[in-house]
């Protein structure tokens, strides 16, 4: 594939070619975008952008919820030389103030988002007395109803070392980093994925990942755009309500190449063993589905393998990466057409510097790790011990990397900068990993990172919310992740300090959880009280020692005495509808016990729990019951009744 020198060149190449890229906004709700009409538009809009006031080196934060809309202002930025940057929008607190946050860290930055959008961050900024923040979305917020283009916007001139776009991490909140990536970086990348992933022009993807996700927008959008694809983005709220649609929309639309993270294939799969999809689909189409994101499960991949087998998935689709922000979104991919594989290790040989221990899968101390291929062009990986020395094959250590897709910077930060990179100039990814017959395998993370749905999340940030409970501060809370055998994807532990009986930690356990639950958007798996938290002698804390012991079922009789009861003797569960939901609830709710009264918006739950519950009552009760009626009738009881008359 040709190199492009910046990205602006590279969108002027794309929009000769005659393809087009379809927006999947519901079952029944699509639109499509040629990539001409796609040039044009965003051409349109920079006319618009520049009437405003905005010129080459300011940023856009991009904030909407309309993905046709994402696509157009980022190409308007980048053809203008206005620095893009695309933010999640959330439902919690800690996503509202992460992008406060992120406005206040850029210089010259603008926010463009719907006015609905607006106007909820301007009342949250209100009634939390946040006059600073209030004054800047009012002076630096642009509706993209107001962007009505008038003439065509003045392309900027730009070099490869320019910066095309800031990538922020996706869970960071108490001071988000972002990533510079030059139009090099980007335009290196993207030419090293198309090639790693053999795609051809012929070739369809489709990608329900976010745009402002790095595997969204770089590897499904960007690449595929430098490939030459028909493309499809379908909204991921779409594939969280109605995950089957996804393979439904691969074999109509004769999909080539898909991508999802861990708890997509988990997802999918808790409603395919219900449902199944329709008689006749047809999945032989597949060719690649890129699996990264966060840590793979050998497990999960099986199962779902297994599952499609029968609707002509190979076994070769599953393609395993490595990637990271840092180094634009891809390092490490197999060789297309290979089967997924692994390795089988001891896994009390897993410390940096330890030779790997090859174990048979059936051993009491088995861990299986997915290999993910080998460094793609231009990018150079070396494992190194916590000196910085390099370390042979086979031996556990520290993912570092070097080459034209790596960053140079933190934007605005010197000091993480410069901890980012070592002596001789190596990015440090926080990753441990073992080259085994020259291909990868990740092990684990240097860093406390904890990955829950494919975003990431720092446990000290969660901590610090926590600790706002009366009870608790920060030195008797600790947020760990884990991932345990056979999972797809991490279990998000909080272990209390608490020496009482342990009769009464359920109502603490409870605030935990909604506290959480209403200020970050997570769902807590277990909240554990422990005797004693582990530091090292400089008093930081040891969470792994707590997981280990989680893993090995230290706290399992706890957990047990902590178990949320059964319908049975439950107020009002009586009634054998009601007991039926209450009993459907407790399969997805976790440890959390929710009555017939209870109201699913406020009792913890996540949005896709939520969304589960919701797709299981469906699947007993065909057509009865939209997530929208929840806002009707919220409650256990309230369902009943409503199901009543149709059932």
């Amino acid at each position: 594939m040709k190199l492009y020198d910046t990205m602006i060149e590279l969108l002027a190449d794309a929009r000769r070619r005659d393809r087009e890229i379809r927006f999947i906004d519901g079952e029944k709700d699509e639109s499509t975008l040629t990539f001409a009409g796609l040039w044009d538009r965003a051409i349109a809009r920079l006319g618009a952008l520049q009437a405003l006031g905005m010129r080459q080196g300011d940023e856009l934060v991009i904030f909407t919820t309309k993905n046709e809309s994402f696509v157009v202002a980022f190409w308007a930025a980048i053809l203008g030389g206005i620095t893009p940057v695309p933010v999640a929008v959330g439902i919690s607190d800690e996503h509202r103030f992460k992008l406060f946050r992120i406005l206040s860290q850029l210089e010259r930055g603008r926010l463009y988002t719907e006015a609905a959008l607006s106007e909820r961050l301007l009342a949250f900024a209100s009634e939390r007395d946040l006059a600073d923040v209030t004054k800047r979305l009012r002076e630096r917020t642009i509706l993209s109803d107001d962007t009505v283009p008038s003439s065509p916007g003045e392309l900027a001139t730009v070099s490869p070392s320019d910066l095309a776009f800031i990538q922020y991490s996706s869970g960071s909140t108490s001071d988000p980093k972002g990533v510079c990536l030059t139009h090099a970086n980007l335009c290196h990348n993207i030419r090293a994925i198309v090639e790693g992933a053999d795609w051809q022009d012929a070739d369809r993807s489709l990608s329900w990942m976010p745009l402002t996700h790095d595997m969204g927008l770089i590897g499904y959008h960007l690449s595929v755009l430098a490939a030459g694809m028909q493309h499809a983005v379908m909204d991921t709220n779409v594939f969280v309500r109605r995950p089957l649609l996804w393979l439904q929309k691969a074999d109509e639309l004769r999909a080539t190449q898909l991508c999802s993270p861990n708890f997509g294939y988990k997802h999918f799969l808790k409603l395919f063993e219900r449902k199944g999809l329709p008689d006749g689909t047809d999945l032989s189409c597949v060719r690649l589905i890129l699996n990264g994101a966060e840590p793979i499960s050998w497990e999960l991949c099986e199962a779902f393998l297994d599952a499609l087998a029968p609707l002509g998935l190979r076994r070769a689709a599953m393609f395993p990466v490595y990637g990271l922000a840092e180094a634009t979104v891809g390092v490490t991919f197999g060789r297309p057409g290979d089967e997924p594989s692994r390795i089988v290790v001891d896994r009390h040989a897993l410390r940096i510097g330890d030779a790997i221990t090859p174990v048979d899968n059936a051993h009491p101390d088995a861990l299986s790790f997915v290999r993910c291929g080998a460094p793609i062009r231009d990018v150079e990986l070396r494992i190194t011990d916590d000196h910085d020395a390099v370390l042979p094959e086979e031996r556990v250590g520290n993912i570092q990397l070097r080459g034209a897709s790596v960053t140079a910077r933190i934007y605005g930060d010197p000091d993480a900068t410069r901890d980012l990179f070592t002596a001789d100039g190596w990015l440090r990814t926080g990753d441990c990993g073992v080259i085994v017959h020259g291909q990868l395998a990740i092990t684990g993370r240097q860093k406390d990172l904890i990955i829950v749905n494919g975003q990431n999340y720092y446990p000290h940030d969660i901590e610090e919310i926590v600790a706002r409970i009366d009870e608790l501060d920060l030195g008797k809370v600790v947020v760990a992740g884990a991932a345990p055998a056979g999972s797809g994807s991490e279990e998000l532990l909080v272990f209390i300090l608490y020496r009482q009986d342990i009769d009464g930690f359920a109502p603490l356990a409870a605030r935990v959880r909604d506290c959480i639950g209403e200020h970050v958007g997570l769902e807590v798996d277990h909240v554990i009280p422990v005797g004693r938290i582990p530091k090292t002698t400089s008093g930081k804390v040891q969470r792994a020692h707590l997981v280990r012991d989680y893993r090995a079922g230290g706290f399992d009789d706890v957990l047990r005495q902590l178990a949320p009861t059964g319908a049975d003797g439950v107020d009002g569960a009586s009634d054998p509808l009601v007991a039926e939901l209450v009993t459907l609830c407790r399969e997805f709710a976790k440890e959390r016990a929710i009555g017939p009264d209870d109201n699913l918006f406020e009792v913890g739950v996540s949005s896709l729990t939520l969304t589960e519950i919701v797709l299981a009552i469906d699947e007993r009760y065909p057509g009865k019951l939209d997530i929208s009626d929840l806002f009707d009738v919220p409650t256990l009881r309230e369902i009943a009744d409503f199901l009543r008359p149709h059932t």
